[in-house]
């Protein structure tokens, strides 16, 4: 039930707007008034309600000069401007308050309304209301101003046809092919952006056909408003005086590439003399740092080809992909041969350091009451074997502690050694297989040894080795296949309390299992983030995990039997495993974003397995996962456990499904708030004796979690900090009739708050 306000509440938000409206006029020079804003209004209906909508919008950001800021309705820059009165030192606090966070006031007297007029008919007519008119005025009231303007937009102008020269010169019949897709439609609103947009596209088809020397400058499209009936003829022409080279088209001839380019270097480094030609490519290498099949496999061009943008941009990306060049920068000098246009390519290269020491240290904290660090040395060597190959040896510490709590004294340790050779191409037997986008293909051979200590329970060790391939498409599609993938993992020793509590509660065996996992996995992402906007696109994750396949296969343990097979004496996992990760941004404003991300995971174990290995399991809770439950506490299914007195298992699962939605708002500065609903479970695929209602079932949905909260993240760019407070609305392990708790909360309850609001920090937002 809902409670009035309290009165020091009411009270505290009347004095906060009393001193707002009062303070912010109080060092308005006389004769002056204190500028609050513009509103424009469009007073016929020629344009379409969503049209004028969307005019009102863009022709009031376009007014000037913009009001003080404001947060919630109240300008405090503005009133801590006022407040800090006359300082006599910048450097003092007054000082600091007054020119560093305050605000001066906007006046009156700067506002410009001839020259807002002009801004809003010009935009005006960019968008075909040529019959448009616009009046301003203000008003004053209390040392307050504010600007209106109205406008009458008249009907917008359409186009009636569009007519393209007829000359029969190669420049023209390519550009009469870019108009078989233009953005210029017959009935199509008159817009001056969407003519810039299609000079642009044009452009960039006549780039890709060898027109090297052509620019957008040169293209001229007339329009003819005079036709009647609100109709606009554009006639299309190329620009009178346009260089004869911009009329040409061009192909390759000679390249040179200088991979040992310095920038503070003279001519000694593009001396052509020294030049090696391998397979087209003039290759400019006395030390002989690199091989030139190197060049052959990144390269994009060959002397002879057709100049066209995109291989001459994927050319520089690929040469910026293979990780050895600090900086790659290229150049075309036009020349003739036999009457021919033709361009020599140089591209200049300098190289990164061989050997490089890294570090990186990070801190983190769990809704489960711990809090750790980790650091990572990295060691690089590129260009091993002279091909661009990168050998990376990263070295792992960390540990994880709860200073009070039940888990206090059982700290975490962890550590590792990986060890990852990257070869610039794909390495597979009997076949010479390249892409072609702007992305060098990688083969990676993955050697690694992790150690975990959970102090007075357990140690265990694991050992991973990898063998595979990843490359991208495009800037926004990404694979990664690992042909062969192995993990073995095995416990070095267990404390008698943790058997003695695995006696009490089998689902903490689970954790120390031995684990060997041989198989082969398949990774595909696509994110449309990754191409620009940060605001809005979708995103998908897919993964595909097969283990034991052919093991079983050789050994006959595909067909479940009471005794398990094993491979040079060890027990192998066999399952296989499917996760996807798709999420989608909505973009409701400049300001607001709204997130959504679902989750499925599916595991299959058959043969050997029971479930899948518990480090293929699936989790759910926590800072990235549903937020109102402890990390890792939630499930499977409507299962509970009661842990014990010192320390709670990690719940796992072979299915799962979660769902989240977050509003994210920027509200002031660097601050952004987010309200978020998550929702989801976990569930084994088999049941299990020791843990009842785990299975999965046609009521799994009768079976979710939900979890509410609200939250902050202060976004400073290249770092962002999230702080979430969350609270279940929904428990499964409750009676199905009771499993909705939302009538049971209680803010104002101590108990209620310590057993339900779970507090997270985390890096980064959840997703």
């Amino acid at each position: 039930m809902c409670k009035s306000v309290p009165y020091h509440v009411l009270i505290l938000l009347l004095t906060v707007w009393w001193l707002s409206s009062c303070s912010t006029t109080r060092s308005i020079p006389a004769g002056d008034a204190l500028y609050t804003g513009a509103s424009v209004n469009i007073t016929d209906k020629a344009a379409s309600k969503k049209e004028r909508k969307r005019l009102v919008s863009e022709l009031d950001d376009l007014t000037r000069p913009l009001p003080n800021k404001k947060i919630l309705g109240v300008p405090f820059k503005l009133m801590i401007y006022n407040m800090a009165g006359n300082p006599k030192s910048e450097r003092s606090l007054s000082g600091w308050l007054k020119y560093k966070v305050g605000e001066p006031p906007v006046l009156l007297s700067k506002l410009n309304l001839e020259y807002n007029i002009k801004v809003l008919q010009s935009t005006l007519e960019n968008q075909g209301y040529f019959n448009s008119s616009t009046i301003a005025d203000t008003v004053v009231k209390n040392k307050k101003a504010t600007a209106t303007y109205t406008v009458a937009t008249g009907t917008r102008y359409t186009i009636n046809n569009i007519e393209l020269p007829k000359d029969s010169s190669v420049l023209q019949r390519y550009i009469t092919d870019a108009f078989s897709n233009t953005l210029l439609k017959k009935e199509n609103p008159f817009d001056l952006a969407v003519i810039k947009a299609e000079r642009e596209r044009v452009d960039a088809y006549l780039k890709e056909k060898g027109f090297y020397f052509f620019d957008a400058g040169y293209i001229i499209i007339e329009a003819d408003s005079t036709i009647g009936n609100n109709g606009v003829d554009l006639y299309v022409k190329v620009k009178p005086g346009t260089p004869d080279r911009a009329k040409k088209v061009y192909t390759i001839n000679d390249i040179y590439i200088f991979p040992g380019y310095r920038l503070n270097a003279g001519g000694a480094d593009t001396l052509q003399k020294n030049a090696v030609y391998f397979e087209g490519y003039y290759l400019v290498d006395r030390r002989n740092t690199y091989k030139p099949r190197m060049f052959r496999q990144t390269m994009q061009f060959l002397p002879g080809d057709v100049y066209n943008r995109k291989d001459h941009n994927q050319s520089i990306s690929r040469l910026v992909n293979l990780g050895v060049f600090k900086f790659v920068k290229n150049r075309f000098e036009a020349v003739e041969v036999n009457d021919s246009a033709k361009l020599n390519t140089y591209y200049y290269l300098t190289s990164l350091p061989k050997r490089s020491l890294r570090a990186d240290i990070n801190a983190n904290t769990k809704s489960n009451n711990l809090t750790g660090s980790a650091i990572t040395i990295g060691w690089r060597n590129r260009n091993t074997f002279k091909g661009g190959e990168l050998l990376s040896v990263d070295a792992t510490a960390g540990f994880e502690v709860q200073f009070s709590g039940q888990l206090k004294g059982y700290n975490t340790y962890r550590g590792g050694l990986e060890t990852q050779l990257s070869f610039p191409r794909f390495i597979v037997p009997f076949f010479a297989v390249n892409t072609r986008s702007g992305f060098v293909p990688k083969t990676n051979i993955l050697l690694a040894y992790d150690i975990l200590s959970k102090e007075k329970l357990y140690l265990m060790n694991s050992f991973r080795a990898g063998f595979g391939y990843a490359w991208k498409e495009t800037v926004t599609k990404e694979h990664q296949f690992n042909p062969v993938a192995v993990n073995y993992v095995q416990p070095v020793y267990v404390r008698q309390e943790y058997k003695d509590s695995i006696s009490n509660n089998p689902t903490l065996a689970k954790a120390i299992e031995k684990q060997f996992i041989i198989g082969s996995n398949y990774n595909y992402n696509y994110n449309e983030l990754s191409s620009g906007s940060a605001l809005s696109g979708l995103y998908f994750n897919g993964n595909l995990d097969l283990s034991g396949n052919i093991a079983g296969l050789v050994t006959g343990a595909n067909k479940r039997q009471s005794d398990r097979k094993t491979i040079l004496g060890a027990e192998f996992s066999q399952y296989v495993r499917v996760e996807t990760d798709l999420r989608y941004y909505i973009p409701l404003s400049s300001k607001n974003t709204w997130a959504n991300r679902l989750i499925i995971g599916l595991g299959y174990p058959y043969g050997n397995s029971r479930e899948l290995p518990f480090i293929k399991q699936f989790f759910v809770g926590g800072t990235n996962s549903i937020r109102a439950f402890r990390s890792r506490s939630l499930g499977p299914g409507t299962y509970k456990d009661a842990g014990s007195k010192t320390f709670l298992p990690d719940q796992s699962g072979d299915i799962k499904l979660e769902f989240n939605s977050e509003l994210r708002a920027r509200l002031f500065s660097i601050v952004h708030g987010a309200v978020f609903v998550d929702a989801g479970n976990i569930w084994l695929y088999n049941d299990n004796p020791d843990k009842p209602g785990a299975q999965f079932s046609n009521r799994f949905l009768k079976e979710l979690a939900a979890g509410v909260g609200l939250g902050l993240r202060f976004d400073i760019s290249f770092l962002v900090l999230r702080l979430d407070v969350a609270f279940p609305i929904r428990k499964p392990w409750l009676p199905e009739n009771e499993r909705w708790v939302i009538e049971d909360i209680r803010f104002g309850s101590k108990a209620w708050r310590k057993d339900n609001l779970v507090y997270n920090i985390g890096i980064g937002y959840p997703f």
